[in-house]
């Protein structure tokens, strides 16, 4: 057999050759005879990356371009600036994707360093909740210490950072401050965290224009309505009802409202305060209008004498995100269905002609804190992501606190305390069935007005789907919240009442 040296100039030639066509197919303009040097300088560049005192998170921060498809030099410039002051960072990003040796791996330590520290944050997070349902307080505190730490690898601004933070930071008030885990504010706080998070992203309007749309449509033909609103806020939904009905055909009816809130804390009558606002407002359209303020903090302090409901007027009862606060928990099944089954029962009481309901899409009453905490990850993760996808809204952050406050009462709170105890559509379509309710579909005008709703926002990635006769508003095929809407079934049908619309 024929032996051929490997030292044969005509060979180490064509191997070169191809070598060297390899690297340049690929974009790469470097030769092969410069591997070996560009290997002694990317470990010299590994080296100044571990020792060098510079926050390398800079790095992939924000872009300077530099051409990385001339590997020489580009390691050779970077290694004679990394020492500087970096006035800005570089971005690795267009490095093309090929492994010339084990040192080249190095390259995307850089563009990396943010991604696996949001996954090792992911890891601890989950680690730790499993620790809190173990009831291994002293390591589950251990984790929080090296996560904190994470942080600083990862931007707290926006994607995965930023939900991690809120929920270490819900972990830390559960396994060191027990005590004081409820995070207490006053309503004027609640107001104003509730009108950001209104403006800065899709899902509140969804709630108010679909509600309302069946409102408006439940009302054709009476003259005398009444809305009872379990929880007013400002009353940022009732403005467009208002305009709506003064363009009915035929003339607007006489409208009252009764809307239900929390007791001010100083001496001013906030609710008579909206009351007289939408009154203006009425007043100015040519809809006749009365109000009433219910103070009450809990919806079960709330008796139907007290709404002075009169058998001619058509009623609507709306309940934007409320109901699921009068839920026990499943593991708990003496209290878990008091609250709730006992308004639902006066409600029916009211004889309504329609009932408007819109929930978080989501499990978070469930019986182990593990699951609770999985699911909330997964669904505040896909809240926060639509948030950041949504124009920039002057303050944004107080939108977030609407947020933080809701993460931290599903993941710090127990028994009465926790109050944030979503369920999915398909468990509110059973309750409400057993309560002595049918559902109403949900038309395809209420369907039309929500998809231009979201016109109004640029960000791509918001849908809206209908789920038998129900709305759903979701971002990238994922539901979060729900709209449905009822109607008190005959006594004669509760037995044989059929779910489907």
């Amino acid at each position: 057999m024929e032996m051929v040296s490997p030292a044969s100039n005509g060979s180490s030639t064509a191997s070169k050759t191809s070598i060297d066509g390899l690297l340049a197919g690929v974009g790469y303009k470097v030769r092969s005879s410069e591997l070996r040097q560009v290997a002694q300088n990317l470990e010299r560049l590994e080296n100044v990356i571990v020792n060098s005192s510079t926050d390398i998170s800079q790095l992939a921060s924000e872009t300077v371009h530099y051409d990385p498809s001339d590997i020489g030099s580009w390691v050779d410039t970077l290694l004679s600036e990394f020492d500087q002051p970096v006035s800005l960072p570089y971005d690795f990003s267009d490095l093309p994707d090929l492994a010339i040796d084990q040192n080249l791996q190095q390259l995307t330590l850089v563009t990396t360093v943010e991604e696996d520290s949001g996954i090792r944050l992911v890891h601890m997070l989950m680690t730790c909740a499993d620790s809190v349902q173990r009831g291994d307080l002293p390591f589950a505190g251990s984790l929080i210490e090296g996560m904190q730490g994470l942080l600083a690898h990862v931007n707290t601004h926006c994607g995965i950072g930023k939900v991690a933070g809120y929920f270490i930071d819900a972990l830390s008030r559960r396994i060191f401050t027990p005590q004081s885990i409820f995070l207490s504010s006053s309503p004027y706080e609640n107001d104003v965290l509730y009108h950001h998070y209104y403006e800065a992203c899709p899902y509140l309007k969804f709630a108010h224009f679909t509600a309302n749309q069946a409102i408006l449509e439940a009302f054709n033909g009476h003259d005398c309505v009444h809305v009872i609103d379990f929880n007013l806020m400002q009353g940022l939904q009732w403005p467009a009802l208002i305009q709506a009905l003064a363009l009915r055909p035929g003339g607007p009816p006489l409208l009252r409202l009764t809307g239900i809130g929390p007791p001010s804390p100083d001496d001013r009558d906030t609710l008579r305060e909206i009351g007289l606002r939408l009154a203006e407002l009425a007043r100015s359209v040519n809809v006749r209008f009365a109000f009433r303020g219910v103070a009450a903090w809990r919806l079960e302090d709330v008796k139907p004498w007290m709404l002075q409901v009169s058998p001619k007027e058509a009623v609507a009862v709306n309940s934007i995100m409320q109901l699921h606060r009068l839920l026990g928990s499943e593991s708990d099944p003496i209290h878990s269905g008091t609250g709730i089954d006992v308004v639902l029962g006066w409600i029916r009481s009211l004889n309504p002609k329609i009932v408007t309901v819109v929930e978080q899409e989501a499990k978070h009453n469930g019986e182990g804190f593990l699951e609770r905490f999985t699911e909330a990850l997964h669904y505040y993760s896909t809240v926060f992501d639509s948030l950041e996808a949504c124009p920039v809204e002057p303050d944004k952050a107080l939108a977030e606190m609407y947020l933080q406050r809701e993460i931290c009462n599903v993941v710090c709170c127990e028994g009465p305390a926790r109050v944030e105890r979503h369920e999915p559509l398909a468990k509110w379509r059973d309750r409400l069935g057993k309560a002595g309710f049918r559902p109403l579909h949900l038309g395809s005008n209420a369907f039309k007005q929500a998809s231009m709703l979201l016109t109004l926002f640029s960000a791509d990635g918001y849908c809206v789907e209908e789920n038998q006769g129900c709305l759903t508003l979701g971002w990238h095929s994922r539901p979060l919240i729900a709209a449905s809407a009822w109607q008190a079934a005959p006594l004669q049908d509760r037995e044989t009442l059929r779910f489907d619309p």
